[in-house]
């Protein structure tokens, strides 16, 4: 008897956690009552709606050029992101394996960190004019010291006991890079990924603001040219949510996946 009614929580409480709500899914729906009710306090021309600004991104989504202007700001993010990790990572390693490189060039990369995005931004648009390449190049010098910064101070945490043991086995440089700094370095990565898509994000629409042929920015610069709130929300919704599609069903998977022997030790 004693075990039967020792069972009756456990079981009750193991159907509580299957139909509880994620914290994240709870959080959302009262960032949409707080906007409700912010929307019954202003007037509507100022502050529509979620079920307003959710029509109009209907609209714009089956009548509108939201797709493609979707697929244009995407486009030069993933390109800049994959330009920058890529740079940022190699020059990270050296610095943070060379004292010498480090101090020769560490105050350009303080300099890089603190320089306003929209100074290199406008200084590019002038030497290179409005050109995607401009665009594109801008978004990459402003995120570059960023991951410089994160992968030289990973690198600087590295067990020297690792490298000794590859020494002492005489790994060859690929094996050395696979299994000594590599599974040391990935924390670092992702952090540096993580951060610098936040950051790619705002800067790339801010950057279309100042001078593109599409994109979500420039559709909302002309939209508040207009003064059409329900345009630029139903926008920047649209951008948000393909945010955390990117957030909950790529990178924290992959991150997931990739820090599972962590978890294990």
């Amino acid at each position: 008897m004693p075990e039967t009614e020792s069972l009756a929580p456990t079981g009750a409480g193991e159907a509580r956690r299957q139909f509880r709500l994620p914290l994240e899914l709870i959080s959302l729906l009262l960032l949409l009552g707080v906007w409700q009710v912010l929307a019954m306090v202003f007037p509507s021309r100022l502050f529509p709606t979620p079920v307003a600004v959710a029509i109009q991104l209907w609209q714009h989504l089956t009548e509108g050029k939201l797709l493609s202007d979707l697929g244009k700001t995407l486009t030069r993010a993933a390109i800049a992101f994959v330009v920058a990790m890529v740079l940022g990572t190699a020059i990270g390693i050296a610095f943070g394996r060379s004292r010498t490189v480090d101090r020769l060039f560490s105050s350009w990369v303080v300099i890089g960190l603190n320089l306003p995005a929209i100074v290199i931004a406008i200084m590019l648009y002038i030497w290179l004019g409005l050109t995607e390449f401009a665009l594109i190049l801008a978004v990459v010098l402003n995120k570059l010291p960023l991951v410089i910064t994160t992968i030289r101070e990973g690198v600087r945490s590295f067990s020297p006991d690792y490298d000794d043991l590859a020494r002492a086995y005489r790994f060859p440089f690929w094996r050395r890079l696979a299994f000594v700094t590599a599974p040391q370095l990935t924390p670092f990565v992702l952090a540096a990924a993580r951060t610098g898509l936040s950051l790619i994000w705002k800067i790339v629409l801010v950057f279309e603001v100042l001078g593109s042929d599409g994109g979500v920015g420039f559709r909302i610069s002309t939209f508040f040219q207009f003064f059409d709130i329900k345009g630029i929300l139903s926008y920047s919704t649209a951008f948000i949510l393909v945010v955390f599609v990117f957030e909950y069903l790529i990178l924290r998977p992959l991150e997931h996946r990739v820090l599972r022997w962590r978890q294990a030790t």
